[in-house]
């Protein structure tokens, strides 16, 4: 059932975005639940394998997030022995992220989870509507 016109008109697009987003974190973070990944942490792990070592700046900028919010999202994963954080080669000071191999193979296993979910929203939204929103809100 459509909502009101008024109603329609008083939606708040960055709350309706932010619901949207929420669910659709709900749904991969269910898909991926038995291979103990979140979505965030799965999309650290493909970064890390399409890129190679990475500095956690680097990483973070790559994953659209702050380097302290990289910073949290890497522990876990790093306790796990999914990530290696170590010294940057030329820069003591510089963290550097790499994937293990046990990193590699929490991968491959998360992977058919993870297409599983991109197909369930696929189903209920148009993958060129979602990529036709993601660009208009970058420019």
């Amino acid at each position: 059932m459509n909502a009101p016109p008024a109603l329609e008109r008083d939606l708040c697009t960055c709350g309706a975005l932010r619901r949207a987003a929420r669910a659709a974190t709900a749904l991969y973070d269910q898909a991926l639940k038995p291979t103990g990944l979140r979505v965030t942490q799965y999309a650290i792990l493909r970064i890390l394998d399409r890129c190679g070592p990475l500095p956690v700046t680097r990483l973070a900028a790559e994953a659209d997030l702050e380097r302290t919010t990289m910073a949290r999202n890497l522990d876990p994963l790093e306790r796990r022995g999914l990530v290696r954080v170590g010294t940057g080669e030329n820069d003591a000071r510089s963290r550097l992220a790499e994937l293990t191999e046990a990193g590699r193979a929490t991968l491959a296993e998360a992977k058919p989870h993870w297409q599983a979910a991109q197909e369930q929203l696929a189903q209920r939204i148009d993958p060129d509507s979602v990529r036709s929103l993601a660009e208009a809100l970058r420019a």
